[in-house]
């Protein structure tokens, strides 16, 4: 039974972290923009007709999976939608915090650290997001973004099972998370493994929901969804590894391709 709950525990936590890695990149764009992208001639993928295949079946399973939750979803009441992507948002909060350690991100770290403090408390337990109301903004690093800081390369392009597009650093990045999230260690420690998958399946709705429109968009106009995506994926990457504005890009489709 140990067992079956480490298998469960790795599966879900590196979907876990390829979601929210993907997540703290989204951004909004025309998706005609991504055709003819100079960084498709930067993508190493020697892969491709596996990735192609891999790609096609996420893609089928965000349609009739993920999708027709996160419509369902969105007609929630806003406070209580809005609640749900504060708490969860709250939980990743301690590795960001270790991410921008790493990365030398001595006063993001800090004021990380008051974000969690001041939401797990003034914001019972993150569902309210009281410390961006007192200027305390919101940041998102992960351990793929780590460690191309430290000058790690891309490696070659992937599409994980589920888990969407990747590159061999990320997805080192994604192991990485797996070994050193707090929460669901905790929970596995506990004899309490269930929180993983309801923590992941909440966070995988919670983020489809906001980019509904856009991966949809990206779907029907794009001549070539899959390099689109590809595409997509590299240029919300760099812009977070570089921490310059994305404000005119595309948000990487989560689940249609990740299904994070």
């Amino acid at each position: 039974m140990k067992r079956f709950y480490l298998i469960i525990f790795i599966s879900l936590s590196l979907f876990c972290c390829n979601l929210f890695g993907a997540a703290s990149d989204q951004v909004s764009a025309d998706p005609d923009d991504f055709e003819t992208s100079q960084v498709e001639d930067e993508v190493y993928d020697p892969i491709e007709p596996i990735n192609r295949a891999i790609f096609s079946f996420n893609n089928a399973a965000d349609r009739v999976v993920l999708e027709p939750i996160a419509k369902g979803y969105k007609k929630l009441p806003s406070p209580l939608q809005t609640g749900i992507s504060n708490f969860l948002s709250n939980l990743r909060a301690p590795l960001v915090v270790v991410n921008q350690i790493l990365q030398g991100q001595g006063e993001n770290a800090f004021q990380s650290t008051g974000r969690f403090i001041v939401n797990s408390t003034v914001g019972v337990f993150g569902l309210i997001d009281v410390a961006d109301k007192i200027g305390l903004e919101e940041k998102e690093e992960d351990f793929g973004q780590t460690l191309a800081t430290w000058g790690v390369g891309d490696g070659f392009y992937v599409v994980l099972p589920l888990f969407g597009p990747s590159n061999l650093r990320d997805t080192t990045g994604m192991i990485m998370t797996m070994m050193t999230d707090p929460i669901n260690s905790y929970a596995v420690s506990q004899g309490e493994a269930w929180i993983v998958p309801m923590r992941t399946a909440a966070n995988a709705v919670d983020q489809r929901s906001k980019i509904i429109d856009e991966v949809n968009a990206l779907r029907d106009n794009s001549v070539d969804y899959y390099a689109a995506v590809r595409s997509s994926y590299y240029q919300n990457r760099n812009a977070a590894i570089n921490n310059i504005d994305d404000s005119e890009l595309t948000p990487i489709p989560l689940i249609s391709i990740e299904f994070e």
